[in-house]
């Protein structure tokens, strides 16, 4: 399944998952809550929804007859090692240049 195979800046990558996620900020919501904020058909925000869900940026929970879709903090805490990672990288290559800098002044 060619899902499972997305990473999570490729599955925010795209806008209607993007604000799929800004919804779900406020609430959890249905699956047809949802559809109904998009000009697609059902089975398209079905898919988006099932990219989410694998990659962990969103859970479903089986109420009744509705399908809720919450959201999950797996795939956020992806991005934010990620981005963790470039942050450190930087800082160090910073503190770097101010050590140099330091040691010209000094001169």
């Amino acid at each position: 399944m060619a899902q499972a195979s997305l990473d999570a800046f490729q599955v925010i990558a795209d806008p209607s998952r993007r604000q799929m996620l800004q919804l779900l900020m406020k609430d959890r919501m249905t699956i047809n809550g949802l559809a109904e904020n998009f000009d697609m058909s059902r089975p398209a925000v079905s898919k988006h929804i099932k990219i989410l869900q694998s990659a962990g940026f969103i859970s479903i929970e089986d109420i009744g007859r509705e399908r809720y879709c919450t959201l999950k903090q797996d795939g956020f805490n992806k991005l934010q090692e990620w981005i963790n990672f470039f942050d450190k990288f930087w800082i160090s290559k910073l503190k770097n240049l101010e050590n140099l800098l330091n040691q010209k002044t000094k001169q």
